[in-house]
């Protein structure tokens, strides 16, 4: 029996109707799940997908916690869960500086403003039962943090050799709850020819090489030298370096890329490291979004 991964989905404008009959092509083929990025209005793509579907599991992976007001959020969230039958996560996450700045918002201290976030969305009156809320994590102090105040955890572009350091902070008897949401969202790229497909992956994880949150947790995932090679490229204002430092070793461990099989073999990789929801994220190295989603569906 193939262990099944869910898949990362966003509603592109002029695609939106046929993203919904994704989803629904999605569920008949038997992933575990579907995920919105913070990319476009996952809450609307959530709340489309409570109707559209009637088995799978979907949330957002991540919706920052700044972006509306807690009233807001929780009337919806809970409508979501309620109407979906509790199928729905609602995956929440302080987002980057530069989201942030895009819409004239400032970041607090993320433990702290996720915390409070939490508490103020479970106090919230007459909103109805509210769904499992994970947490987009990285480092341990917010790991830490899933297990105490939450229902679940996700990451983005893990590194696969450091999630048994990662996730030793989190009790056994909370890894082994089927309740509790393990996840984390994988850039793939699915070719015969590798170095296409690595450089697809590469192209997209040069963003988040720019990010400090995301240099760090890769400091701790041990690629210190790459990290350090990449800030000196910025210093001197040398992004076209960036791609120099993230390696094969680095692509490897946080990506999956390469043949049907390849691919197939990494999610079960992913599974044994410890992630029970492996999210893959589908890029191609020969069209847009519905290219990538063709490949891979039909890996699968």
């Amino acid at each position: 029996m193939t262990r099944m991964p869910a898949l990362s989905l966003a509603a592109v404008p002029g695609r939106r109707k046929a993203t919904i009959e994704l989803a629904t092509e999605i569920e008949k083929r038997g992933f575990s799940g579907i995920y919105g990025p913070s990319l476009g209005d996952s809450m609307a793509l959530c709340e489309a997908l409570a109707f559209a579907t009637n088995e799978i599991h979907f949330g957002t992976s991540i919706m920052p916690i700044y972006f509306r007001q807690v009233v807001d959020y929780a009337s919806t969230v809970s409508f979501i869960h309620e109407i979906s039958g509790g199928r729905f996560r609602f995956g929440i996450g302080v987002s980057h500086a530069p989201a942030l700045k895009s819409r004239g918002l400032d970041g607090g201290k993320p433990l702290s403003d996720t915390r409070e976030f939490v508490e103020q969305l479970r106090a919230v009156p007459r909103a109805g039962e509210l769904p499992p809320i994970v947490l987009a994590t990285l480092r341990k102090k917010m790991i830490a943090l899933s297990e105490e105040i939450a229902q679940g955890m996700v990451f983005a572009n893990g590194a696969r050799s450091h999630m048994a350091t990662s996730l030793a902070v989190v009790s056994d008897s909370t890894r082994a709850d089927d309740e509790f949401f393990i996840g984390d969202m994988i850039p793939t790229c699915i070719n015969d020819d590798i170095e296409a497909a690595k450089a697809v992956n590469r192209k997209t994880l040069t963003s988040y090489a720019m990010l400090p949150n995301y240099r760090n947790y890769w400091k701790e995932a041990g690629y210190v030298e790459e990290m350090e090679g990449i800030e000196k490229a910025l210093a001197e204002g040398d992004t076209a370096k960036i791609p120099h430092f993230l390696t094969d070793k680095w692509l490897a461990d946080t990506t999956l890329f390469g043949t049907a099989s390849q691919v197939r073999d990494g999610v079960e990789a992913w599974f044994d490291a410890g992630i029970k929801t492996p999210i893959l994220v589908p890029s191609s190295a020969n069209g847009g979004q519905m290219v990538a989603f063709e490949e891979m569906l039909a890996i699968f």
